[in-house]
């Protein structure tokens, strides 16, 4: 095996920090680690090395911010907030406005049931980390996504979408199970008026069963009637399927279909590799694992080679493009 990298991780368990190798096995790269408490892990970093590598060239250096709201002491993911070690600045802003929810996902863990208590800030702290993102120098941040938890459980998510447009956001998206926009058509109406732009919806597949298996019931009326009130409101929507390795893996070419044919309002598909957090036996971790190749494999085939391995890109292939506009109008 070939060492690519060395690098730093964290122990699936205690989640303290520990070094890693990174390698090339000659087919898939592997990361390796090693906790002195919990011991060795090896894990699929990416499905296919060939990939990765081809990924790794378009890495390009970005601009990063000249005012960083907090120095680097611990190193990541200590040091809470952008750092001056970040390369770029802040291409979206994210904010947690909740950790309540109106679902009970078996799969998720960023709720308020499974950590046992509630985390929620005001709408006056809100407004502090908003001014945080549009202060940053010399490009504020324009793009905002509000999360959760499920953030449309806020009885004041209206207003805080409001106080993002009026504080010079361009693009506000929502990240939300669409529950309350399948229940709630003035609600959704709301949610335009007050300038949201994008609504980015949990959406796991086509069938009942996958529902009843990632979110603890058949959700997927809910779904289509969210994308119903979505359509008749206008507003663009990101389907984000969250791909389960021998559950719904085999249902991406559809989801792709089937934002096709609802493009009026489906802009794209974000699809979410499930995330392993705590104990799992390693052989265990090894099969369940579902990387981007994965991913970029199974569209080729389930879409008829539609969509082949060589159209995938990363997003810093673009920059070139990016680094033109600037030059053109003398803008970072």
């Amino acid at each position: 095996m070939k060492l690519l990298k060395k690098t730093h991780s964290l122990c699936p368990i205690c989640l303290k920090t520990i070094e890693a190798d990174v390698y090339d096995d000659g087919e898939k790269v592997i990361i390796k680690k090693e906790c002195p408490e919990h011991g060795d892990f090896e894990d699929i970093y990416w499905s296919d090395s060939d990939l990765y590598k081809r990924f790794l060239k378009y890495q390009i250096p970005g601009d990063p911010i000249d005012n960083p709201n907090t120095t680097r002491e611990k190193g990541c993911p200590y040091d809470c907030g952008l750092c001056n070690e970040h390369k770029t600045h802040t291409m979206l802003g994210l904010i947690d406005v909740t950790n309540r929810c109106n679902f009970h996902c078996p799969i998720c863990f960023a709720n308020a049931e499974a950590a046992g208590y509630v985390c929620e800030p005001t709408i006056e702290q809100i407004r502090v980390m908003m001014k945080l993102f549009r202060e940053e120098e010399p490009v504020p941040t324009d793009n905002l996504m509000l999360a959760g938890g499920e953030p449309t459980v806020r009885e004041d998510i209206i207003e805080i979408i409001k106080m993002a447009k009026t504080l010079g956001f361009k693009w506000i998206l929502i990240a939300t199970n669409g529950k309350r926009i399948a229940e709630d058509i003035n609600f959704t109406m709301q949610l335009k008026e007050a300038g949201m732009n994008i609504v980015y919806l949990q959406f796991d597949g086509l069938t009942p069963e996958v529902y009843e298996k990632t979110r603890g019931f058949n959700a997927w009326p809910l779904k289509q009637k969210a994308i119903e009130n979505l359509k008749k409101v206008d507003i663009a929507t990101t389907l984000v399927p969250t791909v389960i390795k021998g559950l719904n893996d085999d249902q991406v070419g559809d989801i792709i279909m089937y934002g096709v044919k609802n493009i009026e309002i489906v802009k794209s598909v974000n699809f979410q590799p499930v995330s392993f957090t705590g104990r799992i036996s390693k052989e265990g971790l090894k099969k369940k694992r579902y990387t981007i190749p994965d991913l970029i494999r199974d569209v080729e085939k389930q879409t008829d080679g539609q969509i082949k391995k060589e159209d995938w890109f990363p997003i810093p292939a673009i920059a070139p493009l990016e680094k033109l506009v600037e030059k053109m109008f003398d803008k970072r």
